[in-house]
């Protein structure tokens, strides 16, 4: 998703402090040849890594599974804080698991989303409550 830019590789550095401290990751930048903590990355990048990750984890869950598919992926926020560039690549990559015939949500209040996903559930909330309204549009 970073167009090989970026790599997750597993460090075992502690974040410091008694107990578990999680799944040590770093990323490496293949622009500058250095690796370094995922807490450097930008919002934006560290939404694609997260995702990169989530997408990556499906597919060992299925391979563990002995093939049972996760076939539907929700995506709640984090699309903010992408650049257009980035939000491109992004869709680009939902848009092939799509292809693929895997169902893709995203939870988002980006306009710019609501322009390039066709079918949608809108969430409209009212003196009663919320309530739920389909959508269609022509994407772009």
């Amino acid at each position: 998703m970073s167009s090989g830019r970026y790599t997750l590789v597993h460090s075992d550095a502690r974040s410091g402090g008694r107990g578990r401290s999680g799944l040590g990751l770093h990323v490496v930048d293949a622009w500058t040849g250095s690796e370094r903590d995922t807490a450097t990355l930008s919002g934006g990048e560290t939404f694609s890594a997260s995702l990169a990750l989530a997408l990556g984890l499906a597919d060992v869950v299925t391979d563990e599974a002995g093939g049972v598919r996760l076939d539907t992926l929700f995506i709640d926020e984090g699309f903010g804080s992408l650049d257009e560039q980035t939000l491109d690549e992004v869709m680009d990559v939902l848009d092939s698991l799509r292809e693929r015939d895997r169902t893709v949500g995203i939870v988002s209040h980006v306009a710019d989303l609501r322009r390039r996903i066709p079918a949608q559930l809108e969430v409209v909330k009212g003196r009663q409550g919320s309530a739920v309204r389909h959508r269609t549009t022509t994407a772009h």
